[in-house]
């Protein structure tokens, strides 16, 4: 789950080189799409020392190239690491050397503004027994740094390869509080922090149940509570073809509108139809309506209206189409083994192609970064 940042100017071609320098510099309102790093270009560096670069983005609702260049690229991210995981806009960045972890918005486009970097370190990982810390899963934050009227309440949430989670509000703690998730293998789940209820959220496996941890409430522990599911209006399947979906890997998300509204995305991420054909993605949508008997009721959804849901390392997000003009309404864009966007009406993908005058040679770092003012 992680991913190197830098590439090489020295991988492109003069060609190449000159065209870099052709593309938007940056966007052209006050508020920018959802945008996908393409990667950093490190340049020559100045007669004055350190290191410049050009940081390229996809802009999800034009698909076009977006290049803010010459960013000073901090020493910490030139002395090599990997991108583990992204929230709200910000890169979860480990360093090779020292395993450390620093939370930074060298990509995010409001801080394009500036050539100065926010590079925030976190406290050393302690693990539990029987699990292991040097594979992040995914990661989720209560909200950007800073943006809270207290920056003690900022929290953040790692989940880990295997059944540990660690909090954190590194504005005051000097280590993790670190939890067992209550069910076994949980690989195919995502954390993620509700702003509605100021909790964090991850599916159980198998998808019937949902954990949630009230950050609030305790200060120490963190004791998880467990909310079961109730599926209905499920979709007219074969019983083979749900066998062969449960046999198939998958990835649950939990995931808010910004008016509120809960989704449970299941990615199915390789199905194989018959042993003679490819592997092809499958998505299916669960819609929060309300509970019953305590349960929380989940009703199979084609129809998610004007929301767009964004799928990748990152922490997923929606974003109402309409807010960004070019963006495809009731679908899902998906940044995983594939590069593309799902339409739940067609239930077709349609995959991106690489923008015009992006460099050849660049490692994608695979977090879909929200909208922001600029």
């Amino acid at each position: 789950m992680s991913h190197p940042l830098l590439s090489r100017l020295s991988n492109l071609s003069p060609r190449r080189h000159s065209l870099l320098h052709k593309t938007i510099r940056l966007f052209s309102s006050s508020s920018t799409s959802p945008c996908f790093p393409l990667g950093i270009v490190e340049k020559d560096s100045p007669s004055d020392g350190g290191m410049v670069g050009d940081i390229h983005l996809f802009d999800a609702a034009t698909e076009r190239l977006v290049t803010c260049t010459d960013k000073t690229i901090p020493e910490e991210i030139v002395n090599g690491g990997t991108v583990v995981g992204a929230s709200h806009g910000w890169l979860f960045f480990k360093d090779r050397q020292d395993r450390s972890l620093r939370v930074t918005d060298f990509c995010n486009p409001s801080a394009f503004k500036t050539n100065a970097t926010t590079m925030i370190p976190m406290p050393t990982f302690t693990t539990l027994h029987l699990c292991q810390t040097e594979v992040v899963w995914n990661v989720a934050m209560s909200t950007s740094p800073g943006q809270q009227e207290d920056e003690d309440d900022w929290v953040v949430g790692i989940k880990f390869l295997g059944n540990q989670l660690s909090f954190c509000r590194p504005r005051r703690d000097l280590r993790w509080t670190n939890v067992l998730a209550p069910f076994k293998i949980f690989n195919n789940s995502n954390l993620m922090f509700s702003k509605r209820y100021q909790i964090f959220f991850l599916p159980a496996p198998v998808g019937n149940y949902l954990c949630s941890w009230d950050i609030q409430s305790h200060k120490d522990g963190y004791p998880p509570k467990i909310h079961k599911l109730l599926f209905h209006n499920l979709p007219q399947l074969p019983q083979s073809m749900w066998e062969l979906l449960d046999s198939c890997p998958r990835e649950d998300h939990w995931v808010e509108s910004p008016s509120g509204e809960s989704f449970l995305v299941k990615w199915y991420s390789r199905v194989s139809l018959s042993p003679s054909m490819s592997t092809l993605p499958v998505v299916m949508v669960f819609r929060e309506e309300g509970t019953k008997d305590g349960a929380i009721k989940m009703c199979y959804t084609e129809d998610i209206g004007d929301i767009c849901i964004f799928l990748s390392n990152s922490e997923a997000f929606c974003v109402p189409a309409s807010s960004c003009p070019g963006l495809k309404p009731n679908s899902i864009y998906v940044a995983y083994r594939v590069f593309s966007v799902y339409d739940l009406t067609t239930k077709i993908f349609n995959h991106f192609e690489n923008p015009k005058d992006a460099p050849e040679k660049i490692s994608r770092i695979p977090c879909w970064l929200p909208p922001f003012s600029v």
